[in-house]
């Protein structure tokens, strides 16, 4: 039973309030047709909103079933709105993007309805009311009878106590009228059905009982219910109640009941809920948006602007990252990780970048202030050797490195300090005296000549760098599997002790200088190349040579030969202090000849995949020949007495030197005017193997001595190129077996690290074990290793990541302007739904629903932003590598991360979402009543 008690309601503006009812007593019975009557603004459509939960009473109570609604929550009236109360308007009010099914549907969704429940019972109710078969047509097509069939349909699809009728026939012509009559006196044959009309001929015609309202009270009432109707209906539904009160059982407390008193809080049962979800919600936003293609497309892509300029900037970043990448295994090879003798302390050379500012002054003017330049020196100095680290690898540390597991790299280079360069000698064709000769004279012969050659041209001041830009003989790493990966071979790789291999530059070239140090041009192709380049007339084109068949090339031999072969010990009394022993850089002049033959077994040119191999160009020997100079070397005559006396040096005192000098002979090309002129007579130059000294022990050594020719003497400061000078130490000799340089090839970057770990672990504290080995912490001195690739890779990717970062916050205000405009769109949404929200919340749709209405469609657009903002960025890329690959040789230099277009989506949705959050509140907070009116 529905009871009004005194019901009052004012509506208060800012300069009046008007009082819609005021005092306003009915009862109604469960199964009864009553039509209120009355003239527009008497309160018959706000007493129906009353009724129906859409509006709330400013006094007196309205009784549901005896139960008070003074103390009903928002959550209340949803539950009563969803299951109680069913309404029919004049205008439909059906969603216009959602099928007549889908319209139907909704209030059993709300109630949380399973889905195919919910289906039936929707198709039942549209066949009830003779829609049958027309589930899926949309309102706009469809009559206007036939719309307020659905409304009945969907007030009526969850079998509501109540059915409110606010002019139902008030939009339909008259035939219309009485069918949609006919159907609505049927349907209160089984509920309360309460019509608002103005109509009194059809009120009359259907209702059962009329009541007329003028000035919003009540005039007139055709079937009152008594008292004792009131207290008989009461008693039963207290009686109904207590039947379906829940049983007590032990240790339970019984649930409160529809029975409890006037004024306490209604239960809500378990199976009544108004609820939508947020999947609901977003079925209805997208089907909204799906109504409105062209507009939704547009704002998707404003909205994917932004993501657009910062979905590139991570692609270029991502694939720049992933160019350096892509080299970085290839780049090991060139920068492999060392360890060496004297290194550098990378982390002390940064922290010289952070020095403090200088101190400010405020100088006085006309004062000229001292900048200490002694003191900058000093400081330096202190720098310098704070960065500058000594490393004592000893024999335990060389063991432990070739410990190391080899899955962890590549190939392990060790190194001994021995000049190979004194130790192998080559064919050289030259002119002595006017007659021309075949000497087998050492590599570091050859090349002192062609560098006095090269100081009498007008190219003298490059001389000195002779050695630096064409090397000659390097150990190759001693894994040939390792070479053949990065190399195309023709031949073999150098394996044994007695093959040597050359390695051609990418272009398949050698330089002149490394070719000519090696013996294969004669002294008068040397010579040609040079008038060549000076634009001599002595230039002859026929001896110029342009390139080496392989056959040639391979064809090739050297010798090397062991210490007592090299070194002849000065039996001269006079001369022993200073010069305690000749080098034979002459095979000729040696008394013992034990050599070994070096043939080029292998030419090797870097393959397409290899950018940075671990081979420069040059010529290459094994490890197999070093341990066998090694092991040749260690009881030498020179040795020995090195080990006996000290490092020989070239220490000079008094214009004599004290080490191992050697003269030879060679023709100048003296220039005039930067011309090159007709060779003079040859000319003897010596060279020293010594320590070279400082410069203030040359001044003053020195007493005016000349650089260049040597007048004949061997003593004589003057007569030594300085650049030349070595300092003859037992390592010099190959006389240490231990390594004094260590390079270790990773396999990959991942690996790379697993080799630092490694090596850092000598540095630790505590015991070190290393398989059957174990090694105490005071036996270990810290060695500091060089990763050169690690520092460059890193500061590659900060730069990039900063550049990065960059644009990334210029392209961001391109979101801004996105998650702005699609604020305000929502917003326009809002109002364009207005009614919509009527209708959600006429249906038990809490204000949460309605907020979750726009969340949803929000989401959406940011969803759409997303995934169109991340597939053009795709597009975008994809065409710009097939641009850029020939280029530079690297397919994606634009690859965005999908873990980075995943993010910008989930950006885009919560940017989004952001924006609706003010325009989804205003619309939870719509007056349904309002809402409903609106057209």
């Amino acid at each position: 039973m529905l009871q009004l008690k005194g019901i009052k309601k004012n509506y208060v503006t800012s300069s009046e309030t008007v009082q819609a009812l005021k005092g306003v007593d009915i009862a109604f019975r469960k199964q009864e047709f009553v039509s209120i009557l009355g003239p527009s603004g008497c309160g018959k459509t706000t007493l129906l909103n009353i009724i129906g939960g859409l509006d709330h009473y400013t006094d007196g109570d309205l009784v549901i079933s005896g139960r008070s609604t003074k103390s009903y929550s928002d959550r209340d009236w949803d539950v009563y709105r969803n299951h109680r109360v069913g309404f029919i308007f004049q205008s439909y009010n059906l969603i216009p993007h959602q099928t007549i099914l889908g319209n139907v549907e909704l209030a059993l969704t709300i109630a949380g309805v399973e889905r195919e429940e919910r289906i039936m019972r929707a198709k039942k109710a549209l066949d009830r009311v003779g829609l049958g078969g027309q589930y899926y047509k949309r309102p706009n097509q469809l009559s206007g009878g036939q719309c307020q069939r659905v409304a009945i349909a969907r007030a009526l699809v969850n079998d509501p106590e109540i059915l409110l009728a606010d002019e139902p026939t008030g939009a339909l012509d008259t035939v219309t009228s009485v069918q949609i009559m006919e159907l609505i006196k049927e349907i209160s044959g089984e509920r309360l059905v309460i019509m608002v009309t103005h109509n009194p001929e059809l009120a009359e015609q259907y209702s059962t009982r009329i009541v007329r309202l003028r000035d919003g009270l009540v005039t007139e009432d055709t079937d009152p219910m008594t008292e004792e109707q009131i207290k008989a209906e009461e008693l039963a539904e207290k009686e109904a109640s207590k039947a379906d009160a829940p049983a007590v059982t032990d240790g339970e407390k019984a649930e409160p009941t529809e029975k409890q008193s006037e004024g306490k809080k209604p239960e809500r049962s378990k199976k009544e809920k108004a609820k939508m979800s947020f999947f609901t919600a977003f079925r209805l936003s997208a089907r909204n948006l799906l109504s409105k293609k062209g507009r939704t497309a547009m704002v998707g892509f404003a909205g994917s602007i932004g993501i657009i300029g910062i979905a590139m900037v991570l692609a270029f970043s991502a694939g720049i990252k992933g160019y350096v990448a892509s080299m970085q295994d290839d780049m090991l090879s060139g920068n492999p990780i060392t360890i060496t003798e004297t290194t550098y302390d990378l982390g002390a050379l940064t922290g010289m970048m952070d020095e403090e500012q200088k101190e400010e002054i405020i100088k006085n003017p006309n004062h000229a202030y001292i900048n200490s330049l002694i003191a900058y020196i000093a400081k330096m100095s202190e720098v310098s050797d704070s960065i500058i680290i000594k490393n004592d690898i000893t024999k335990a540390y060389v063991d432990y490195v070739k410990a190391m597991p080899k899955e962890y790299y590549n190939a392990l280079l060790l190194q001994y300090g021995m000049d190979m360069t004194h130790s192998i000698y080559t064919d050289f064709d030259r002119v002595v005296g006017g007659k021309a000769q075949t000497q087998n004279i050492s590599i570091a012969a050859l090349t002192e000549i062609y560098t006095s050659v090269l100081k009498d041209t007008k190219y003298s001041q490059y001389a000195s760098y002779v050695t630096q830009i064409a090397p000659s003989f390097q150990q190759a790493p001693d894994n040939p599997d390792y070479i053949a990966s990065q190399y195309e071979v023709f031949g073999e790789i150098a394996d044994d002790y007695d093959e040597v291999m050359l390695v051609l530059s990418p272009d398949q070239e050698l330089s002149d200088m490394l070719l000519a140090r090696l013996g294969f041009y004669t002294e008068e192709e040397f010579y040609n190349l040079v008038y060549k380049v000076s634009d001599s007339e002595f230039y002859d084109e026929k001896l110029d040579v342009v390139s080496y068949t392989y056959e040639e090339l391979m064809g090739k031999t050297f010798t090397w030969y062991d210490n007592n072969s090299l070194y002849t010990k000065n039996n001269n009394a006079m001369t022993q202090l200073t010069q305690p022993y000749k080098y034979n850089y002459d095979s000729a002049t040696m008394t013992e000849k034990n050599g070994v033959e070096l043939k080029v077994v292998g030419i090797l040119i870097a393959n397409d995949n290899t950018t940075y191999g671990c081979l420069s160009s040059g010529i290459y020997y094994t490890r197999a020949l070093t341990d066998y100079a090694l092991e040749k070397n260690a009881d030498s005559e020179i040795v020995s007495y090195v080990q006996e006396k000290g490092d020989l040096t070239s220490m000079s005192y008094m214009g004599m030197n004290m080490g191992v000098c050697y003269e030879y002979t060679y023709r100048p090309i003296l220039t005039e005017d930067g011309e090159g002129t007709e060779p003079e007579a040859d000319k003897t130059a010596t060279a020293f193997v010594g320590k070279s000294i400082g410069v203030e022990d040359i001044m003053g050594s020195m007493a005016g001595g000349g650089s260049g020719s040597t007048g004949g003497g061997m003593g004589s400061m003057g007569n030594v190129d300085m650049t030349s000078m070595k300092t003859i130490t037992a390592r010099f000799l190959g006389g240490v077996n231990i390594a004094n340089n260590i390079s270790i090839y990773p396999k990959s970057f991942e690996e790379k690290n697993l080799v630092t770990d490694y090596l850092d672990a000598w540095n630790a504290s505590g015991q070190l074990t290393y398989g059957d080995n174990t090694v105490a912490e005071e036996n270990r001195m810290d060695i500091t290793y060089t990763d050169t690739l690690e520092l460059v890779i890193s500061m590659i990717n900060t730069m990039i990541d900063v550049i990065s970062y960059a644009l990334i916050a210029f392209t961001s205000i391109s979101l801004v302007v996105s998650t702005v405009m699609i604020g305000i769109i929502t917003y326009v949404s809002v109002v364009e739904r207005i009614k919509e929200i009527g209708v959600i919340r006429s249906l038990g749709g809490r204000k949460k629903d309605v907020s979750h209405l726009f969340n949803a469609e929000t989401f959406i657009i940011g969803l759409l932003a997303g995934l169109f903002g991340v597939g053009v960025t795709y597009l975008i890329s994809a065409v710009v590598n097939v641009i850029l690959t020939p280029l530079i040789g690297y397919s994606s230099i634009a690859a965005l991360p999908l873990t980075d277009a995943i993010a910008l989506i989930a950006l885009s949705i919560g940017l989004t979402l952001i924006s609706g959050l003010i325009p989804a509140s205003s619309a939870a907070n719509k007056d349904p009543v309002v809402a409903l009116r609106t057209e």
